[in-house]
């Protein structure tokens, strides 16, 4: 990370962005306008709004900002951007997104970096205040706690750092020496492997100085995954081969690394068949003594447990984010179905829509992105029942002892996968209950950077 933050200097041509769609909680951006407002670092707040809805500019009116109607731009958030772009004249945009609050402080954290005439960007970490709501807020938020720390350090530490779709500060002249933000599902990589192939430096200063939401319920954050995983493969497929030219050779190893990220889905996928493969058919997925696979799988889990634990002194707020991020991990493995779905389509290119996540929780119905979950939990057990009753009654004595290992291997593996399909199914269950809450209105902005 960077070993100090330099202060900003003094003249600095200033813009916040936020954004506002057709069904967010006019509340809610109140509350970010306000909080804007309160931004130290003098500066011109502007409201992109798509909302056709009057009640958005009066908001923004009472709240010092510049209202941007921008009805109708293609290119869903990236589009207005790139409008507003146009209509503006500051130097360094802030992009926000509306459920993000700052803090006051905000800019004396990214502004004094671009004293360096090369830096294109400054990005600073994110975090959250809604994470108490349901087991999904708190594992969509345990989930971001290692990327937002060991990792974006460890890519600052390549010159990969990269931009995220809100609490990033760009210099104007880089946006338009790559003709503007770029558009596309996860145009936030984009656009940081765009500024990169031209040569544009970024920071990652791993401070928290603003708070949004995570999704609560388990199909909104279901959607979130699979834009993000389809984004990520176009990027992979289409754009990352013709900007290689350009990036140094750490930056195409990390591209290229973040770009297969979402292949665990297919690895979960074998992952959670391989088992009902040896106990319906008897082939077994690898040749060796079952003692000598527990033995090296033990060292390998031993050994990525220790890592697991070593990088999290390199988290952003060590206090609130140390742990067992158990309830992040099964949201990973649930969500393999996701995953795999975006490698799909990316690979026949089939479009899917640019869907704002959901502000509040989506609840009273189970989430159709959960039921492969479920199906695999009724599999599993009609799988596990029938081999109990075939060795109780249709094996004989020698065949029970000889292959016993490997039997009751492969069915604690598939337990494993049963366990974690069953959290994710009740995370998707616990959804349609959730009360009606608005976490924002608790939120008091003059004191939102003590909020833990």
């Amino acid at each position: 990370k960077p070993i100090k933050i330099p202060p900003p200097p003094e003249g600095l041509k200033v813009a916040i962005f936020t954004t506002s769609y057709a069904g967010e909680p006019l509340e809610m951006i109140e509350k970010t306008l306000r909080a804007c407002k309160n931004v130290k670092y003098p500066h011109n707040t502007y409201l992109l709004d798509n909302t056709d809805d009057p009640a958005f500019k009066e908001a923004a009116e009472q709240n010092g900002a510049t209202w941007l109607e921008l009805k109708n731009i293609p290119g869903a958030k990236a589009g207005k951007v790139n409008k507003a772009l146009e209509k503006t004249n500051e130097d360094f945009i802030l992009i926000l997104d509306p459920d993000h609050i700052p803090f006051p402080e905000f800019l004396d954290n990214t502004l004094g970096f671009f004293n360096d005439k090369k830096i294109g960007f400054v990005q600073v970490a994110q975090a959250y205040y809604n994470q108490y709501r349901s087991f999904t807020a708190k594992g969509a938020a345990e989930q971001t706690y290692s990327f937002y720390g060991p990792t974006q350090m460890g890519l600052y530490g390549l010159g990969s750092a990269v931009a995220i779709g809100a609490n990033c500060t760009f210099r104007r002249k880089a946006l338009e020496s790559i003709g503007g933000h770029g558009v596309g599902l996860a145009e936030d990589l984009l656009t940081s492997i765009k500024l990169h192939s031209k040569g544009w430096k970024s920071i990652y200063n791993p401070v928290i100085v603003s708070r949004g939401l995570v999704p609560e319920d388990f199909g909104s954050f279901c959607k979130q995954q699979l834009k993000w995983a389809r984004g990520v493969f176009e990027i992979l497929f289409e754009d990352l081969p013709q900007l290689y030219k350009g990036l140094t050779i750490w930056q195409k190893f990390s591209y290229t690394t973040i770009g297969t990220y979402y292949l665990v889905g297919i690895i979960n996928f074998f992952f959670t068949i391989l088992p009902f493969i040896f106990l319906t058919t008897g082939i077994l997925p690898a040749r060796m003594p079952f003692e000598e696979f527990l033995v090296n799988g033990l060292s390998v889990l031993l050994i990525a447990t220790a890592i697991y634990f070593f990088v999290q002194k390199s988290l952003c707020h060590h206090q609130t984010e140390k742990g067992f991020h158990w309830r992040g991990m099964i949201l990973k493995y649930a969500c393999w179905p996701v995953y795999l779905l975006g490698f799909l389509l990316a690979l026949v290119n089939a479009e899917i829509p640019y869907i704002p996540t959901a502000k509040k929780a989506v609840t009273g119905s189970f989430s159709p992105f959960a039921r492969p979950l479920l199906i695999y939990i009724i599999l599993f057990i009609t799988t596990v029942s029938v081999v109990i009753i075939n060795r109780m009654y249709f094996v004989s004595e020698s065949e029970l002892i000889a292959t016993a290992q490997k039997t009751w291997g492969m069915v604690g593996f598939a337990f494993i996968a049963f366990v974690m399909s069953l959290g994710g199914v009740l995370a998707a269950w616990q959804a349609q209950n959730l009360s009606d809450e608005n976490p924002w209105d608790s939120i008091d902005i003059n004191n939102i950077s003590n909020l833990k």
